[in-house]
């Protein structure tokens, strides 16, 4: 309760001291009325999603709205306090100044400067508007990214070979069909030979993929459509009255998947044949460093995978591909990830900047990366998680063509 009772008092200090560039700025008292109105608004609702929700522990959409409007009223009072506070400073500096070198008799403070608020309220509108914009149309802003990687080794027979990867789906977020639907169809038309799907199918349990279970069940490709596990498929974030009832949660999201037509890898491998040749499918189960679950097993994903074999691994988190994959015997010469979403959040310009703060977390956070001729896709994610939206990272879908040969032929 105390974390709780420190939160009010710094939302309610930050929100009273941004108010002071409104302030400077507008006259109008009703103006007044309405800040104070929404921050009462917004922390209100998120008091009472997270203290008062019975679905306690559950991420539902509610909560992560009430969330969004918090993070982005906040970051709007966080931008206005530095720049404020460097005014008063220097306003304190001006009137010790007067005070004391000028001997003057009264301690005179210079009002606040107009143009200074105006700027300040100018720069906090940009991460306001920003993450009100990636709450409403932000997380539906699928784009498809087409990467065509090369292989020395790669059979003949799957020169051209086409995977459409998707990850992170957490249906538990969703709350629009027409816009889901969208995403799904998007998939669908890039019409490649397998589908692979690198975990989190909910946030919690697997009653929140029923709603779309129909959508998600509609895709199709030729060669099938691969799955793993994600951290959050397994329910460990809620609180479960039995362990019976978590374990029977679990063994329905495995039955979901198979009645979806997804062939589920739980520390498994696959191999698709094309004219006497094959490539093999090796899937592993969560395996995170960092407290994440470790049930990922790659040795015995690997059973009857030979060494020669060209090999793509489906693995969830890309820390097991830096922990361990890259350091296998075996030569896993593409694997698929997911799980960091990009923190939903960053800024990206093709050839001149890639960034979020996620890169403080995740070496491997989002695209392809090489190392020791081994490659890696951290895709971004269909979906979102927490804050109910994405800013400069976009819900993604990748389309990796193989070919025969190598890049510079």
């Amino acid at each position: 309760m105390l974390r709780w009772v420190i939160f009010i008092i710094f939302y309610t200090v930050i929100s009273i001291y941004g108010f002071q560039a409104l302030r400077t700025v507008v006259k109008n008292t009703w103006i007044y009325y309405v800040f104070f109105g929404i921050a009462v608004i917004v922390v209100g609702n998120f008091l009472f999603q997270f203290l008062l929700n019975s679905e306690g522990r559950v991420l539902s959409p509610a909560k992560s709205y009430a969330f969004g409007f918090l993070l982005a009223f906040m970051s709007f009072n966080l931008v206005l306090i530095p720049i404020l506070l460097g005014e008063d400073i220097i306003r304190l500096a001006l009137g010790l100044y007067d005070r004391l070198v000028t001997t003057k008799e009264t301690f005179y403070l210079p009002s606040r400067r107009k143009f200074i608020s105006q700027i300040a309220l100018g720069l906090a509108a940009i991460p306001l508007t920003s993450l009100l914009y990636g709450m409403y149309r932000g997380k539906y802003r699928y784009r498809v990214l087409n990467y065509t990687m090369y292989f020395e080794d790669l059979p003949e027979a799957f020169d051209g070979y086409r995977i459409t990867q998707i990850s992170d789906i957490h249906s538990g977020s969703f709350d629009n069909r027409q816009k889901i639907s969208y995403g799904v169809n998007l998939i669908n038309e890039q019409a490649s030979d397998a589908i692979m799907f690198t975990g989190d199918l909910v946030n919690n349990k697997s009653s929140e993929m029923l709603p779309w279970k129909d959508l998600f069940g509609s895709l199709k490709a030729k060669d099938g459509v691969f799955s793993v596990m994600g951290n959050h498929d397994y329910g460990d974030y809620v609180d479960w009255p039995t362990t019976e009832a978590k374990a029977k949660n679990l063994a329905d999201l495995v039955e979901l998947q198979k009645e979806m037509g997804y062939d589920l890898l739980l520390n498994e491998s696959r191999f698709i044949e094309r004219n006497g040749q094959r490539i093999a499918i090796v899937g592993v189960e969560n395996w995170g460093k960092g407290g994440f679950k470790k049930a990922g097993d790659l040795q015995k994903a690997a059973i009857g995978v030979q060494k020669h074999d060209f090999k793509i691994l489906m693995s969830h988190d890309p820390s097991h591909w830096e922990e361990e994959v890259i350091h296998d015997d075996y030569h896993y010469h593409l694997t698929l990830s997911g799980h960091t979403h990009g923190m939903q959040f960053g800024i990206e310009i093709p050839g001149w900047i890639k960034w979020s703060p996620i890169k403080w977390r995740y070496k491997y956070w989002a695209g392809i990366y090489e190392e020791s001729g081994r490659y890696i896709n951290v895709n971004r994610g269909f979906g979102y998680l927490g804050y109910p939206g994405r800013v400069g990272i976009w819900p993604e879908i990748t389309v990796i063509e193989l070919k025969k040969g190598s890049n510079n032929a």
